[in-house]
């Protein structure tokens, strides 16, 4: 039962640094910054593209740092040992 105490507490602790983790994804001059709860911190247009090229761009930022987090929160389970 300890043992698992001590897991559940790892987990906690590394929930928590997962939150601090930031992705920045750029495409045509536009970014979007998300930290580690899918947050949308930061997003930054190109006043040089059109309606329709800063939403795409804006889209592709934005799965692009989803999918840099996903990674990113896979290889920290994976190094600590954690498995599913």
């Amino acid at each position: 039962m300890f043992d698992n105490l001590k897991k559940i507490a790892e987990l906690k602790k590394m929930q928590d640094a997962m939150k601090k983790e930031r992705q920045t994804a750029e495409k045509n001059g536009v970014s979007v910054t998300l930290n580690g709860n899918f947050d949308v911190e930061d997003i930054r247009l190109n006043p040089e593209l059109s309606i329709d090229d800063q939403q795409d761009a804006l889209k592709q930022c934005l799965r692009e740092a989803k999918e840099n987090i996903q990674k990113t929160m896979a290889k920290t389970i994976t190094a600590s040992g954690f498995g599913f």
